[in-house]
């Protein structure tokens, strides 16, 4: 009957409609040794970042809406990434891809926007994987060069530098213009009157042409005339769609500006390829490089490998791999192997979504890191709409206890709705003990997508994307990452008092993280010892304690926005046993905004007086 009426309190002070989740009880977890200092990427998407134009007509024009470019990542602006807090940058949409803009004078052929999706296109149809998208450019005919200059000043300016990698698919149309010698375009080989065949890099569907998809509700760019507007899209014989659509005509909502790669997975899903043996979950990157020494993989494994290398060789610290589990493990135990072998500190993170898979695609296809998007991600979102109790954020730390420093944490990017959006959390203010938890539950880096640090909504509809999320097919301006940027002064001079107060929020947070040593030792949620026993102890509250041999933390967060709680917190003998600390008081300094408190040790239980107001979170540290 408690837990019932405490889940009422958490439904009146943060939402409606409150589910029962029932606690488990946890074990401890074995003592982690300490290797590295937490992580931070910061996300951004590149051709949006250094926009000034605030029209933001939907569908507008890269003219009238106006686009980024390589040279607004200025010294400054890189330096304020950096101190705010982050390791490394993540620029999303480098790749060139399929875009409705006419680049032919630089020897660029036009994308048909019947397979574009919006106006300035996804990132996710990468058409040349050895340039860059020439919209990002000053001078397109120097596009590479000046990106390779980006590069030089993120490392300049302590950043490491992720690009993305899409080896599940491609655009519809292909065409590189800077293939290194004897390197030949996807597709160039293949047998086209097969379904499958192994070395082709694509499944084709013989006999049956390519037809572009239909829908009463959607017309390319909003039914503006265009030359290449006619119903047709030459492609004969017709292609698998990317999502795996077997259809000549895919459907509106399929990936059908992509096609998908094949990787020597047969049409009935049986693998045409050397298998790893058993046993090798356990082995390092070095002996899944010498396992593929000299054996005879499919065609497409070698040009994704390639390409990798070929932007390590260019200064790229690392990839984020899009929708890594459409590709089999093996796939990648080949191309991550290789990568290291080069660099041993690339970061490489990837999409997957099925739990199930997680330890295949870490321990077997060499992934550093993973989205904790289905656990941690979609549990703290649950929580501040009213869906549940916090507590069930230790039952998943533990379940995942062996690969917790693999999950990668976030609470924004790309393709999620914003976090201050209404859609999520609803103002930034109630996403800081989300993003306090999501930063300091686990040993794993933490990600943030830029203008999160000032309250990005992504309230615009820019075209083909709509609101909560900022679009990625459109020509649009950022609003409150374009008060921060200030006419590209980069110092925050049109922002809000309370945005301002926000990024201060974020750069104490995120700088804290990466010196904090206990952060990447060992966790233990207390959230059991306090949530029936201890008074005042509402229903949005959550805490844990992490540690080190020369750090001890005490992370508490109100994920209520309406009630100030007050308690006792009660630190159990078993933590206070480990920390081996003695009957006394201890005094405690927060570490976001420097407050006080005192931990009280009698007979071998601690506890800790604590007024925290809503939406507040307190990082004490002993």
């Amino acid at each position: 009957m408690k837990k019932v009426l405490l889940l009422a309190i958490l439904a009146f002070s943060i939402s409606a409609n409150a589910q029962v989740k029932k606690y488990k009880s946890n074990a401890k977890n074995k003592k982690v040794t300490v290797v590295e200092n937490k992580k931070v990427v910061y996300q951004v998407f590149t051709r949006l970042f250094g926009n000034k134009n605030t029209t933001n007509k939907p569908w507008g024009t890269i003219e009238e809406n106006g686009v980024g470019k390589f040279n607004d990542f200025t010294d400054k602006a890189l330096t304020e990434i950096k101190n705010l807090g982050v390791t490394h940058i993540w620029f999303t949409g480098v790749p060139h891809h399929a875009l409705v803009n006419d680049y032919t004078k630089y020897g660029i052929s036009n994308d048909d926007p019947e397979v574009v999706k919006g106006r300035a296109g996804s990132p996710y149809a990468v058409k040349d994987y050895y340039n860059v998208n020439p919209d990002l450019a000053v001078n397109p005919a120097k596009r590479l060069d000046e990106f390779e200059s980006l590069i030089a000043r993120s490392h300049k300016n302590g950043l490491k530098v992720i690009i993305d990698i899409v080896p599940n698919h491609i655009a519809r149309k292909y065409v590189s213009l800077s293939n290194p010698a004897g390197v030949r375009d996807f597709g160039a080989d293949d047998d086209t009157t097969q379904e499958y065949e192994r070395n082709n890099n694509f499944y084709y569907i013989p006999g049956q042409h390519f037809q572009v998809p239909t829908s009463d509700s959607y017309k390319p760019l909003n039914g503006e005339k265009n030359p290449l507007i006619d119903g047709i899209f030459d492609e004969n014989p017709a292609k698998w769609t990317g999502n795996g659509s077997r259809l000549a005509k895919p459907d509106i909502n399929d990936w059908y500006e992509t096609v998908k790669v094949n990787y020597g997975i047969r049409p009935d899903g049986s693998k045409d390829f050397p298998e790893l043996p058993d046993g090798f979950e356990k082995k390092s990157y070095k002996d899944h490089f010498e396992f593929w020494k000299n054996k005879d993989v499919p065609s497409s494994w070698i040009k994704f490998r390639d390409i990798a290398l070929y932007w390590t060789a260019k200064g790229v610290d690392g990839f984020r791999y899009d929708m890594a589990e459409m590709v089999p493990y093996e796939f990648w135990s080949y191309m991550n192997s290789a990568i290291k072998m080069k660099n041993p500190d690339a970061f490489l993170m990837a999409e997957v979504y099925n739990p199930n898979e997680y330890r295949n695609y870490i321990y077997k296809g060499k992934m550093d890191y993973l989205y904790d998007k289905v656990a941690t991600y979609d549990k703290l979102k649950e929580v501040i709409q009213g869906k549940s109790l916090p507590d069930g954020l230790s039952d998943i730390q533990h379940s995942m206890a062996d690969i917790e420093h693999h999950m990668l944490h976030f609470l924004d990017n790309h393709d999620e709705q914003r976090l201050a959006s209404p859609e999520f959390a609803g103002t930034p203010e109630k996403g800081k003990p989300l993003m306090v938890v999501s930063a300091t539950l686990g040993s794993s880096p933490t990600m943030i997508y830029f203008g999160q640090e000032v309250g990005e909504a992504g309230n615009e509809n820019g075209g083909f994307g709509t609101h909560s999320r900022t679009s990625i097919f459109d020509y649009v301006g950022v609003p409150n990452h374009q008060r921060w940027m200030n006419g590209g002064k980069f110092d925050g001079g049109q922002l809000s008092q309370s945005e301002k107060d926000l990024r201060d929020f974020y750069k104490r947070l995120l700088n804290f993280t990466i010196k904090s040593e206990a952060l990447m030792g060992n966790f233990q949620e207390i959230q059991s010892s306090n949530r029936d026993k201890t008074q005042g102890y509402d229903a949005g509250i959550y805490s844990y304690v992490r540690w080190s041999t020369n750090e001890k933390l005490i992370v508490i967060a109100n994920f209520s926005w309406l009630s100030t709680s007050n308690f006792d917190l009660k630190i159990p003998a078993d933590v206070i046993a480990t920390w081996k600390l003695n009957d006394g008081s201890y005094p405690l300094k927060e570490q976001l905004y420097g407050s006080a408190a005192t931990l009280k040790v009698e007979n071998g239980v601690g506890v800790v007086k604590v007024s925290i107001k809503p939406s507040e979170s307190f990082v004490f540290k002993m």
